[in-house]
């Protein structure tokens, strides 16, 4: 029989959030558009007026055709200095959020200020109105625009030192569109893949894992009604959650072996020990491992789904520093 955890201490303005979120689905996990609309508060980019740690942010568009455009994060510039690139896909299960919801545009904006990297946080499209692969199709196009177009919007910046960073559902479209990028690039291309940040990413399955039966009412950001709804959402109408796009790696005899291209670059892997998913992360990371890719895995024992939203935890704090060390050291190995 899987014993059930308790909820982990958290501080009472933590707790409060997280609460309201879970108010924002019903019990089968679907979400109370109206109630969340409320909680998810949208702020704008700042171009003319810096924060107060100089960091600047405009809009810019990527294709009008289908309504996708990214926030671009820039530091205050220092002459002569060429800034990696992280391109970053937000969370909230596919169905979820935005680049302008307030705390992705606070979280990109630290990571912007303490890696002193030039952060791309895509919007890209939702389901159900827009189901797979659409998520994953403009993630690609995100990729694409920057090595077409550079960002003349943002300070100088080294396209050879790009990086995918992204949460939850954003962290799952991190291997699939570096996955894309690393099979389909171009010799020539100017943006070069040099590493990929996924953040307690969202990946499942038809099985329960142990954790997930586990770890199901521990914390209330997520819960296993809340990732099958989200699931069915984003997955093709009348697939199982065993679709690849979900079920990235794990199967007797290889059924569901992980598909990494010779181009997909080393990979951190960011796991909490209260979230649901950390089963599924840590065969992910074996699998990879097993294709001989180089992996950095970074586990917090009492961190929640989502802790990385919430500055309050010391955690979260502890990730961007992580970030910014990977970020360090992948991009010493530009290609030249």
């Amino acid at each position: 029989m899987t014993r059930r955890r308790r909820s982990p201490s958290l501080p009472c303005a933590v707790r409060v959030q997280a609460a309201g979120f879970a108010l924002g689905h019903r019990r089968d996990g679907s979400v109370r558009r109206l109630f969340f609309s409320l909680l998810d508060i949208h702020v704008r980019a700042k171009r003319r007026r810096p924060d107060a740690a100089g960091v600047r942010s405009v809009d810019v568009t990527i294709d009008a055709s289908r309504g996708l455009w990214a926030r671009v994060f820039s530091p205050s510039p220092t002459k002569g200095e060429a800034l990696p690139v992280v391109v970053f896909f937000h969370g909230g299960g596919f169905v979820l959020f935005s680049a302008a919801s307030f705390y992705y545009d606070r979280l990109c904006r630290r990571i912007c200020r303490e890696l002193r990297a030039v952060v791309v946080s895509v919007n890209y499209r939702l389901a159900p109105a827009h189901r797979f692969p659409a998520a994953y199709d403009d993630g690609l196009a995100a990729l694409r625009y920057l090595d077409a177009n550079g960002l003349p919007e943002a300070a100088a910046v080294d396209l050879s030192s790009c990086f995918l960073a992204g949460d939850s559902a954003g962290g799952n479209m991190v291997h699939h569109v570096a996955q894309r990028w690393a099979a389909s690039a171009s010799p020539s291309s100017t943006l070069r893949l040099a590493g990929a940040v996924l953040i307690q990413p969202f990946f499942g399955g038809e099985e329960r894992t142990e954790e997930e039966l586990e770890l199901d009412k521990a914390a209330l950001t997520l819960s296993l009604a809340r990732t099958d709804y989200y699931w069915r959402e984003f997955l093709p109408e009348g697939a199982t959650r065993d679709h690849p796009a979900a079920h990235v790696c794990g199967g007797a005899g290889g059924e569901h072996d992980v598909e990494v291209a010779e181009a997909f670059p080393a990979a951190m892997v960011a796991i909490g020990g209260f979230d649901l998913l950390k089963g599924w992360q840590a065969r992910y990371v074996e699998a990879l491992r097993g294709k001989g890719k180089a992996v950095r895995v970074v586990e917090y024992p009492g961190a929640i789904h989502g802790f990385c939203l919430f500055p309050e935890l010391a955690d979260s704090g502890e990730l961007v520093e992580e970030m910014k060390l990977f970020v360090q050291e992948h991009r010493t190995k530009r290609v030249q």
